[in-house]
């Protein structure tokens, strides 16, 4: 007997890591649901394309049964990137895609965009698995169990409860008082739909791929999705309350086109074809991240994963990775018939996922300040230029 017989497990969020948890789980006979924010499944995802790793993203799909379905959605040929200059030369193209790509082999990091992603997921659980609208606004312990509340006036009651709600997690405080540091960097998300017509020349130049633009310790990330629009993310130096001082209305093209001339001058006016034909929602992103040396008490029935746990830039490719990868080994502890209690599964879980994530986070600092450094464009070049010579 496992430590969650007969026990009825909440997940909170239901991005990638927390539905890979809830399809482990499903797997091993546990009772799961997965409480969700977004209205319905048919909300538009946000953000870049993902490329998963054969030691933690493919590792869990392979687990959960998911691979074959991975493999019919995946995107060959959006992993081909090409590293520019301000001035959009192209110094260097990584002209080794998945499209000859091998499953299995270490080095191969296949590219899927969020909805198909999220679509393979929701398609492997059992009907009504996910509550849809579900924004968690707080939770108590009656009676040894969780009672949550939520924005809509519902409720839901749970003997484990899973933190998979992301960076700003509302459910770690009831974990740990630990918050995250801001890393002195901020980037800014946006989204240019029909970029064959709206954004021609940066289109020409993604063919299908993703754009790394470094100058000045400034980094333009360009990247191509299956839907025939792109997802861009302009990223520099700022103070931590840049947002609120630099009195730019993020919901005008014509304001971030003048914020990127001045901020970004001297750079080619091709970029401008992004911030002027960019849906008008620009989202600020101040970069934060967890302490690295981090811990806590664990607790017999609440526990996290994914960015809520171990938040972190992601300069370094590894966020939906280790998402995917804390679902896999939280199960596995969960489901693991040594431990005699949750407790114990769940600090087991914790002390390794912690560990990993922390090497994980140093590496990841590293890179960011590598990428956003006056020779970025130099190291970085230096670095791709020594993974592909023998």
């Amino acid at each position: 007997m496992n430590a969650i017989q007969n026990k009825q497990i909440a997940i909170v969020g239901g991005g990638p890591g927390g539905l890979t948890l809830a399809r482990l789980l499903h797997l091993k006979g546990a009772a799961v649901k997965v409480y969700e924010r977004d209205v319905n499944k048919d909300v538009r995802v946000q953000g870049a394309t993902l490329d998963l790793h054969d030691d933690s993203g493919l590792k869990a799909l392979r687990e959960a049964g998911l691979i074959e379905a991975f493999k019919e959605n995946y995107r060959p040929g959006a992993d081909r990137m090409s590293i520019l200059d301000k001035h959009a030369n192209v110094l260097y193209n990584d002209n080794t895609s998945t499209e000859n790509g091998t499953f299995g082999d270490a080095y191969f990091r296949p590219e899927i965009d969020r909805g198909p992603l999220r679509k393979i997921m929701l398609e492997s659980l059992e009907p009504n698995t996910v509550v849809w609208d579900s924004y968690f606004i707080s939770m108590k312990s009656v009676n040894n169990k969780w009672q949550l509340e939520f924005k809509n006036g519902s409720t839901a009651t749970a003997d484990i409860v899973i933190a998979s709600d992301g960076a700003n997690s509302k459910i770690r405080p009831y974990i740990t008082s630990i918050k995250p540091f801001y890393v002195g960097l901020t980037a800014i998300e946006a989204t240019v739909y029909d970029a064959e017509i709206k954004a021609p020349q940066i289109n020409k130049l993604l063919k299908g791929g993703k754009l790394f633009v470094l100058s000045d310790a400034k980094t333009l990330v360009v990247s191509a999705k299956g839907d025939g629009s792109l997802q861009f993310y302009p990223a520099f130096k700022a103070d931590e309350n840049w947002i609120n001082d630099s009195g730019i209305d993020f919901t005008s093209n014509e304001h971030l086109a003048d914020w990127f001339k001045k901020e970004y001058a001297g750079w080619n006016a091709i970029w401008l074809e992004l911030f002027e034909n960019a849906e008008p929602n620009f989202i600020p992103r101040p970069q934060y991240c967890m302490p690295l040396d981090q811990t806590w008490e664990s607790l017999p029935n609440l526990t996290m994963l994914g960015d809520a746990a171990h938040l972190m830039p992601p300069y370094a490719g590894e966020g939906v990775n280790m998402a995917m990868l804390d679902a896999l080994e939280l199960c596995n502890c969960l489901t693991d018939p040594s431990f005699n209690n949750t407790q114990d599964a769940i600090a087991a879980y914790e002390k390794q996922m912690r560990s990993r994530a922390s090497e994980v986070a140093k590496e990841t600092l590293e890179q960011t300040a590598v990428m956003h450094s006056d020779d970025g464009l130099k190291d970085m070049l230096k670095m791709f230029e020594e993974w592909i010579t023998p």
